[in-house]
């Protein structure tokens, strides 16, 4: 009797582990596997223009990236540096300056939203030496950014195991390295 029931639950676990292996391939959720999502924003910004064309760095307006969890969203100073003088009188960059001057922010609505138990960090990504187009696409050719990259939990494993820029670097494959 014991030995049939310490099978069936061998067998049940050996089950459920191959799940579990063929379950990290996809994430289910309406946010992760977003490729091509592309909301409509407050301001119609062209990355096209400012990364492509006029050559700003991810960095300068995303600041953030390399010391922080988040890239973060530029403020409207930092759009300002320009603005104050450039294209003052196109109806976005008027709609700009009002919110600047009220001191109110500009309501982004963001584009790569991953799940809140996943610790996704931008400082030790970009520290590594990973381009921003390696997860967000070639962001420097869009008009209209839209989501690049399938972010399921495969799809950074992939990464993790293929990556060679660095060999004094490991990037985490254990649960604690990217969840909560």
């Amino acid at each position: 009797m014991f030995r049939s029931w310490l099978l069936a639950l061998l067998l049940f676990f050996s089950l459920q582990s191959q799940q579990a292996n063929a379950w990290w391939f996809w994430t289910p959720g309406d946010t992760v596997d977003n490729v091509g999502y592309k909301p409509e924003q407050p301001i119609p910004f062209s990355h096209k223009l400012h990364a492509g064309d006029r050559k700003l760095p991810c960095q300068y307006c995303h600041s953030s990236a390399r010391r922080s969890p988040t890239a973060g969203i530029p403020s409207s100073n930092t759009c300002m540096t320009c603005h104050k003088l450039v294209r003052t009188d196109r109806p976005a960059i008027k709609y700009l300056t009002e919110k600047y001057q009220k001191n109110e922010p500009i309501e982004w609505v963001k584009v790569h939203d991953l799940p809140d138990f996943v610790r996704f960090t931008h400082e030790r990504h970009v520290t590594a030496g990973l381009s921003c187009q390696k997860c967000h696409g070639p962001v420097e050719t869009m008009d209209v950014v839209s989501q690049g990259a399938p972010l399921q939990m495969g799809w950074c494993v992939g990464c993790h195991k293929d990556y060679k820029h660095d060999q004094n670097l490991k990037p985490p494959l254990n649960c604690n390295g990217c969840h909560y």
